[in-house]
Protein backbone atom coordinates (compact mmCIF):
# COMPACT_ATOMS: atom_id res chain seq x y z
CA UNK A 1 0.00 0.00 0.00
CA UNK A 2 2.95 2.34 0.48
CA UNK A 3 3.67 2.11 -3.25
CA UNK A 4 0.13 3.25 -4.06
CA UNK A 5 0.47 6.22 -1.69
CA UNK A 6 3.80 7.17 -3.27
CA UNK A 7 2.29 6.98 -6.76
CA UNK A 8 -0.67 9.13 -5.67
CA UNK A 9 1.55 11.75 -4.00
CA UNK A 10 3.81 12.09 -7.09
CA UNK A 11 0.75 12.30 -9.33
CA UNK A 12 -0.65 15.10 -7.16
CA UNK A 13 2.65 17.01 -7.40
CA UNK A 14 2.74 16.80 -11.20
CA UNK A 15 0.14 18.52 -13.36
CA UNK A 16 -2.53 16.09 -14.47
CA UNK A 17 -2.82 17.42 -18.00
CA UNK A 18 -1.09 19.59 -20.55
CA UNK A 19 -3.77 22.23 -20.03
CA UNK A 20 -2.87 22.53 -16.34
CA UNK A 21 0.86 22.67 -17.16
CA UNK A 22 0.27 25.44 -19.74
CA UNK A 23 -1.86 27.38 -17.26
CA UNK A 24 0.86 27.14 -14.62
CA UNK A 25 3.56 28.19 -17.14
CA UNK A 26 1.46 31.17 -18.28
CA UNK A 27 0.97 32.35 -14.71
CA UNK A 28 4.72 32.14 -14.08
CA UNK A 29 5.46 34.03 -17.33
CA UNK A 30 2.94 36.73 -16.43
CA UNK A 31 4.60 37.18 -13.05
CA UNK A 32 8.02 37.54 -14.69
CA UNK A 33 6.62 39.90 -17.37
CA UNK A 34 5.07 42.06 -14.67
CA UNK A 35 8.46 42.45 -13.03
CA UNK A 36 10.10 43.27 -16.38
CA UNK A 37 7.41 45.85 -17.19
CA UNK A 38 7.86 47.43 -13.76
CA UNK A 39 11.63 47.65 -14.31
CA UNK A 40 11.12 49.14 -17.76
CA UNK A 41 8.69 51.72 -16.39
CA UNK A 42 11.21 52.60 -13.70
CA UNK A 43 13.89 53.06 -16.42
CA UNK A 44 11.65 55.37 -18.41
CA UNK A 45 10.74 57.34 -15.28
CA UNK A 46 14.42 57.87 -14.39
CA UNK A 47 15.17 58.97 -17.97
CA UNK A 48 12.24 61.41 -17.82
CA UNK A 49 13.63 62.87 -14.58
CA UNK A 50 16.99 63.36 -16.30
CA UNK A 51 15.26 64.87 -19.34
CA UNK A 52 13.56 67.44 -17.10
CA UNK A 53 16.89 68.20 -15.43
CA UNK A 54 18.34 68.94 -18.90
CA UNK A 55 15.59 71.47 -19.77
CA UNK A 56 17.55 74.53 -18.51
CA UNK A 57 20.57 73.52 -20.61
CA UNK A 58 18.63 73.16 -23.84
CA UNK A 59 16.74 76.43 -23.35
CA UNK A 60 20.14 78.16 -23.54
CA UNK A 61 21.02 76.60 -26.91
CA UNK A 62 20.34 79.14 -29.69
CA UNK A 63 17.39 78.33 -31.93
CA UNK A 64 19.42 78.39 -35.17
CA UNK A 65 21.57 75.48 -33.95
CA UNK A 66 19.77 72.32 -34.95
CA UNK A 67 22.38 69.78 -33.87
CA UNK A 68 20.41 68.43 -30.95
CA UNK A 69 17.23 66.39 -31.11
CA UNK A 70 16.39 65.44 -27.55
CA UNK A 71 13.75 62.83 -26.80
CA UNK A 72 13.06 59.50 -25.15
CA UNK A 73 12.72 56.44 -27.36
CA UNK A 74 10.76 53.63 -25.77
CA UNK A 75 12.01 50.59 -27.61
CA UNK A 76 13.32 47.40 -26.08
CA UNK A 77 15.93 49.53 -24.33
CA UNK A 78 14.62 53.00 -23.44
CA UNK A 79 17.06 55.80 -24.35
CA UNK A 80 17.22 59.56 -23.84
CA UNK A 81 18.67 60.86 -27.10
CA UNK A 82 20.76 64.03 -26.97
CA UNK A 83 21.60 64.09 -30.68
CA UNK A 84 21.98 61.59 -33.48
CA UNK A 85 25.05 59.89 -32.02
CA UNK A 86 24.80 60.41 -28.24
CA UNK A 87 22.25 59.10 -25.78
CA UNK A 88 21.73 58.19 -22.14
CA UNK A 89 20.76 54.64 -21.33
CA UNK A 90 20.28 52.96 -17.97
CA UNK A 91 22.94 50.50 -16.83
CA UNK A 92 22.37 46.82 -16.16
CA UNK A 93 21.27 47.44 -12.59
CA UNK A 94 18.71 50.03 -13.85
CA UNK A 95 19.90 52.61 -11.32
CA UNK A 96 23.00 53.92 -13.06
CA UNK A 97 22.91 56.43 -15.89
CA UNK A 98 25.28 55.71 -18.79
CA UNK A 99 25.96 58.54 -21.27
CA UNK A 100 27.32 57.00 -24.47
CA UNK A 101 28.32 58.13 -27.94
CA UNK A 102 28.27 55.96 -31.06
CA UNK A 103 31.36 56.31 -33.23
CA UNK A 104 32.60 54.50 -36.30
CA UNK A 105 34.88 52.48 -33.99
CA UNK A 106 32.10 51.45 -31.61
CA UNK A 107 30.32 52.85 -28.61
CA UNK A 108 32.18 55.10 -26.15
CA UNK A 109 31.00 55.65 -22.58
CA UNK A 110 31.33 59.40 -21.95
CA UNK A 111 30.01 59.35 -18.37
CA UNK A 112 28.49 56.94 -15.91
CA UNK A 113 26.91 57.81 -12.57
CA UNK A 114 24.08 57.09 -10.16
CA UNK A 115 23.44 60.83 -9.83
CA UNK A 116 21.50 62.81 -12.40
CA UNK A 117 23.48 66.06 -11.76
CA UNK A 118 26.74 64.34 -12.76
CA UNK A 119 25.17 63.24 -16.05
CA UNK A 120 23.73 66.74 -16.57
CA UNK A 121 27.29 68.11 -16.22
CA UNK A 122 28.60 65.55 -18.73
CA UNK A 123 25.83 66.37 -21.21
CA UNK A 124 26.54 70.10 -20.74
CA UNK A 125 30.21 69.54 -21.59
CA UNK A 126 29.21 67.44 -24.61
CA UNK A 127 26.80 70.08 -25.91
CA UNK A 128 29.45 72.79 -25.52
CA UNK A 129 32.03 70.70 -27.42
CA UNK A 130 29.56 70.00 -30.23
CA UNK A 131 28.72 73.70 -30.54
CA UNK A 132 32.45 74.59 -30.76
CA UNK A 133 32.95 71.87 -33.42
CA UNK A 134 30.07 73.40 -35.38
CA UNK A 135 31.62 76.88 -35.16
CA UNK A 136 34.97 75.55 -36.38
CA UNK A 137 33.34 73.71 -39.27
CA UNK A 138 31.46 76.83 -40.34
CA UNK A 139 34.55 79.04 -40.02
CA UNK A 140 36.79 76.63 -41.93
CA UNK A 141 34.47 76.36 -44.89
CA UNK A 142 35.49 78.93 -47.53
CA UNK A 143 32.82 80.88 -49.31
CA UNK A 144 32.06 79.39 -52.70
CA UNK A 145 33.58 81.33 -55.60
CA UNK A 146 31.41 82.00 -58.61
CA UNK A 147 32.24 79.70 -61.48
CA UNK A 148 32.76 81.35 -64.86
CA UNK A 149 31.63 79.12 -67.68
CA UNK A 150 33.30 79.71 -71.02
CA UNK A 151 31.03 79.66 -74.00
CA UNK A 152 32.14 76.97 -76.40
CA UNK A 153 29.24 77.29 -78.77
CA UNK A 154 31.20 79.32 -81.34
CA UNK A 155 34.07 76.88 -81.32
CA UNK A 156 31.63 74.04 -81.82
CA UNK A 157 29.85 75.93 -84.57
CA UNK A 158 33.08 76.54 -86.50
CA UNK A 159 34.05 72.90 -86.13
CA UNK A 160 30.68 71.96 -87.64
CA UNK A 161 31.15 74.36 -90.56
CA UNK A 162 34.68 73.02 -91.20
CA UNK A 163 33.39 69.43 -91.18
CA UNK A 164 30.56 70.32 -93.52
CA UNK A 165 32.90 72.06 -96.01
CA UNK A 166 35.36 69.16 -95.92
CA UNK A 167 32.50 66.70 -96.47
CA UNK A 168 31.23 68.66 -99.48
CA UNK A 169 34.77 68.83 -100.96
CA UNK A 170 35.29 65.08 -100.51
CA UNK A 171 31.94 64.33 -102.18
CA UNK A 172 32.78 66.73 -105.05
CA UNK A 173 36.17 65.05 -105.46
CA UNK A 174 34.59 61.58 -105.54
CA UNK A 175 32.01 62.72 -108.08
CA UNK A 176 34.78 64.23 -110.24
CA UNK A 177 36.84 61.05 -110.00
CA UNK A 178 33.85 58.93 -110.97
CA UNK A 179 33.14 61.20 -113.96
CA UNK A 180 36.75 60.95 -115.18
CA UNK A 181 36.68 57.18 -114.98
CA UNK A 182 33.55 57.03 -117.14
CA UNK A 183 35.17 58.99 -119.96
Amino acid sequence: MSEAQTTQSTAAARPTSLRDALRKARIEAADRTGVVVDLRDAEVARLEILNEALDPLFTQVPGEIDLFDRGISQGETPRLWIDVVAHVVMGRDKRIYRFVQDTRFGRIVLAESHDAPAIVDAVTDYVARRMVEREHALAATPAPKPVVVEKRRRRGFWMFVLGFVLGVLVLFGLALLAALQNL
